[in-house]
């Protein structure tokens, strides 16, 4: 029987308003219900700083055909109100970096980023909400029951020089494991890197937790939490 891993850590190279990281949102779902397998989640900023970007037509029909093949690839859903809201609202500024540092403040508070990065996700793709918007981060962090005080409060903390700070170690990050933008999925065994090919695997859950389970040789019968 094989021993169960449980120096293995999944560290997840993401950016909350990444269309393909949307498309591998089912997989960082499947990858939390493996025993014993500890996911760090790492911002990369991809629309921060100086790459933060007002909507315009231009973005619009780059995005567009990439989120309708995310939707052919894996099904996740694209809602109207970010298709022809949010896409068409040229007030709006996509900003990595307070949704980075919500994350970064539900994964300090409890534990919770991975809960508020997918509903960040629905809010973005979905429901087409302004999610560099403090209030609605704040409103988003509270439906996922964390306290809306704490919330508020360690949010003011994170933001600024922290949140900075995690991004530029994210992208450190991402160039010493060699990945290639976002998503990156690099397995951390003792000193040790491998990054996941996780293309192949986009809308088969299924087959990534196989071969997740693979790669940390956790045997089946212990494989799920």
């Amino acid at each position: 029987m094989a021993v169960v891993a449980s120096s293995a850590v999944l560290h997840y190279v993401y950016d909350p308003l990444c269309g393909w990281c949307y498309a591998a949102a089912p997989l960082v779902e499947a990858a939390h219900a493996i025993a014993n397998l500890a996911i760090e989640l790492h911002g990369g900023g991809l629309m921060s700083g100086a790459n933060r970007r007002r909507i315009d037509a231009r973005w619009r029909d780059y995005v567009m055909p990439h989120d309708r093949r995310i939707a052919e690839i894996t099904g996740q859903p694209f809602g109207d109100a970010y298709f022809d809201g949010l896409l068409r609202d040229t007030s709006t500024v996509l900003d990595s970096t307070p949704p980075i540092a919500a994350i970064v403040t539900a994964t300090t508070l409890a534990g919770r980023g991975h809960d508020l990065l997918r509903r960040i996700q629905r809010a973005h793709f979905v429901e087409g909400r302004r999610v560099a918007d403090t209030a609605v981060l704040q409103s988003l962090a509270e439906d996922i029951g964390l306290d809306a005080n704490d919330f508020a409060d360690t949010f003011r903390q994170v933001s600024g020089d922290d949140v900075d700070r995690h991004i530029v170690e994210s992208r450190a990050l991402l160039a010493e494991v060699g990945g290639r933008g976002f998503p990156t999925f690099a397995l951390r065994r003792g000193a040790g890197w491998q990054v996941l090919d996780v293309g192949p695997h986009l809308g088969q859950p299924s087959r990534w937790t196989a071969y997740l389970i693979e790669q940390i040789g956790i045997s089946a019968q212990h494989a799920t939490r």
